[in-house]
Order: structure tokens, then sequence, then C-alpha cells
């Protein structure tokens, strides 16, 4: 009897300890081992449901979100800014939700904006692109402040958000800016203000990270790449099907496939130009004597676009295309162990709040309705959203779930000439 219970009390500490680690490893987690982990998802998120984001989503809501996410397999986000209260409030939620389920794991990449002097505020001059933003010192103390208030969520501070792509003639900053401000973290990780296993990154366009023209691959570049824990790259083929459509379009060799093929092999050809610019951002790292890791820090593709992209541009939008872009990104992404934040979770209207068909207000998997996409039709079917609700709705499928009704949307790409 002395043995049973002995075997017992034993059996019964194994099972607290066990549920103790799973607890505890959840809490411990590092971005090395979250990033490129196909068990961690990642998504961007804003969660902004009006055309202003004057309006932020309440704890409440972002908590809605939050469980939607989960559902999906989603447990790493990525934010953009911390001088908004999203971010912080989206932290809150989650530590939140972990002090009510402590198997609940959601972390997170705090995104601090940084942009160039006279950004956005042509009241001021014209944007000056050699100097930055003096506000850019107190949007990354804000990130430091957050990160040590909630480290077991904040994995990776991202400095920047396509800061330094020249076309962002709003706001961009010279890369040794950026350089500058990665020092400065990597510095208070190594005085043991900020966790030792956070990892610092920007999020930027492929060509920033020298994957494009020459006039990007300077010294600054070149050590901001020796510095970063790892390269956050953006790839859009999407936009690329009206700016630089050599991969767009169907082949005279296509001409008798049907037009849902005729999709297909263009939608293969966009994914093959998305990892073309991986590719070229990864040989110019690797020139440099550089090997360190490149996850996906931003990808997306419109399902509404009545300009560039629609019907009367380079028929590229539809959920059809959304769909096949999603998850040949997914499955490329988790099959050579990278992480791959898509953007984006939700449709959100503040991004062209005087165009609501504009592709901007369209990159979400799920709509402002409630209704998942296409490209998340399946896990309607599995039920993993019952009981979830959005904005007080349940999540249903768009189209009321009739794929010949989606398809009498999706327009064949145009013949290259």
């Amino acid at each position: 009897m002395g043995n049973l219970k002995t075997c017992i009390t034993l059996f019964i500490v194994c099972m607290m300890l066990g549920c103790n680690n799973k607890t505890q490893i959840a809490q411990e987690l590092s971005a090395a081992a979250i990033l490129g982990n196909p068990k961690y998802l990642a998504m961007s998120y804003g969660g902004y449901r009006e055309t202003t984001r004057d309006v932020q989503p309440t704890i409440a809501e972002l908590k809605d979100d939050l469980k939607i996410l989960s559902a999906m397999g989603i447990k790493v986000l990525r934010t953009y800014n911390v001088h908004l209260n999203q971010a912080a409030n989206l932290l809150k939620a989650i530590s939140e939700l972990k002090a009510t389920d402590p198997s609940v794991e959601m972390y997170v990449m705090l995104g601090a904006w940084i942009d160039c002097k006279n950004a956005f505020n042509s009241a001021n001059g014209e944007p000056d692109h050699s100097l930055e933003s003096e506000r850019n010192a107190v949007e990354i103390e804000t990130a430091v402040q957050l990160t040590k208030a909630y480290p077991d969520i904040v994995k990776i501070i991202a400095v920047g958000n396509e800061a330094m792509v020249k076309w962002a003639t709003s706001y961009y900053v010279q890369p040794g800016v950026i350089l500058k401000w990665v020092h400065h973290l990597q510095d208070l990780k190594q005085s043991g203000e900020l966790p030792t296993d956070l990892w610092i990154t920007s999020s930027d366009n492929f060509a920033s990270w020298g994957g494009g023209d020459a006039e990007y691959h300077t010294e600054d570049l070149n050590q901001l790449i020796k510095t970063v824990d790892y390269i956050s790259m953006h790839t859009y083929p999407m936009h690329d099907t009206h700016y630089h459509p050599v991969f767009w379009g169907v082949e005279d060799s296509e001409a008798d496939l049907s037009d849902e093929e005729k999709v297909e092999v263009a939608m293969a050809r966009a994914k093959a130009y998305a990892v073309s610019q991986y590719d070229s951002v990864y040989n110019y790292m690797t020139s440099l004597g550089v090997n360190k890791p490149i996850h996906i820090g931003e990808t997306g593709w419109a399902s509404v676009s009545n300009e560039l992209y629609g019907e009367m541009g380079s028929k590229a939008t539809d959920e059809y295309k959304e769909a096949l872009y999603y998850k040949s990104m997914r499955d490329w992404t988790n099959e050579n162990g990278m992480s791959c934040f898509y953007f984006e979770a939700f449709d959100e209207q503040w991004k062209d709040a005087n165009n609501p068909l504009g592709s901007e207000n369209h990159f979400g998997l799920i709509n402002l309705n409630g209704e998942a996409k296409y490209a998340l039709w399946d896990l309607v079917d599995q039920g993993v959203f019952e009981g979830l609700t959005r904005n007080g709705k349940p999540i249903t499928k768009t189209f009321g779930g009739n794929k010949a009704a989606l398809m009498e949307t999706v327009a064949v790409p145009p013949i290259k000439n």
C-alpha cells in the first residue's frame, strides 16, 4: 500500500510539474525558438474597425480578435507603432487573457515607427530625408518601456516599417538612422536593461535590404545587416502586377488552359517572383560574409481594387487569387523554416478612407462584416471559429460559401505582350 501511495504521489507531482513546465515554456520561448517554427504562425495586425485611427480598438475588441487569431493557429503578431494606444492595449489584452488561461500563447513583434524630419507635415517644410524626426527617440523609448513591462510577450522590436525604401517619399530615412537605433537597442540588451534573447530588426522592402538597385548598397546598410539579429523582408508581387509585371499575365503557351488554370499558373509565377526577391536579399547578405535568418516581415494580396490592380487594371485582385497566394506563401515559408507575418488578419478601412474599394482597405483574410474570405473557408468548415464573434457577428463565409458565385468575380490576367 505504501508503494502504491508513493507512486500516486509521484504521479500527481509529475503531472503538476508538467503543467507548470508547460506554462513556463509558454512564457520563456525566445524569438529564436519562435521565428521559423511552423507551430507559431505569424500575422500582421491592426484591428482598426473605423475609417480613422482616432477610434482605437477597445480591449474587448482586441480580445475578440485574439481569440479568432488563436483559433487560426496564429501565435505571433506584428504591430507597427507605439505612439497610438493600439499596441499597448494589445499587450494588455494578451496579458489579461494569459492571466485567465495560462495556456494562451501569443507573442508580439513590436514595431517602433521611424520617420524623417517634417514627415507628413508640409506646414513645416518638405520632408528632409537627411535628418530624422525628433519624435523617433520617444517612439524607441516607449517601445523599450513596453518591452520591459511585457517581456513574456514582446519577443522582437522592429525599428521602422518600410522606413528606408525611397518610394516612401513622405517619410523615409537613410539607413544610418535605423542603424543608430538598432545599435541603441542592442546596447540595452548587452547592459541587461532589455532581455538578452530579445531580437532586434528593421522591417523593410526587399530593395532596402540590398536586393534591389545599387543605390541602396551603402556602408550603413551593410553595417545594419551585420547588427540586426535577423532580416525582416517585405515582398509584394501584387503591386508589381502593375509596376513591374514581368511575371504577370497569360503566356501564349497557356492560351488553351481553362480560365481557372490560367489564374493558377499566374499565381504560381507570383509566388516564384516573391521567392526571387528573397533570393536577391539572401545573395546580397551573403556577399557581405553574413549568414543570418531572413523572415518575411510582410506580404499579402488584396481581394478588391477599383484602381491599378482591379478589373480596369492588372486584374489581380479577388478572393480566389488572394487564397492561392496565402496558401503558397504559408507553404513555402513553413517548408523552409521561415516566419511569414502575412498582411493582414482583418480588413481595415482607415487606410484609404476616401475610397472604400481601394486595395489598401482589402488585404484582410476576414472582412469588416466578420466574414472569412475564401482563404479561410476550410477553417469555417472545420468549426474552429465556433462560438467566436467579431463586432457581435459570428465568423461566416463570404459569398454565403458559394464557390461558383465567388469564381464569377475572378478575372483572368491579361495576355502578355
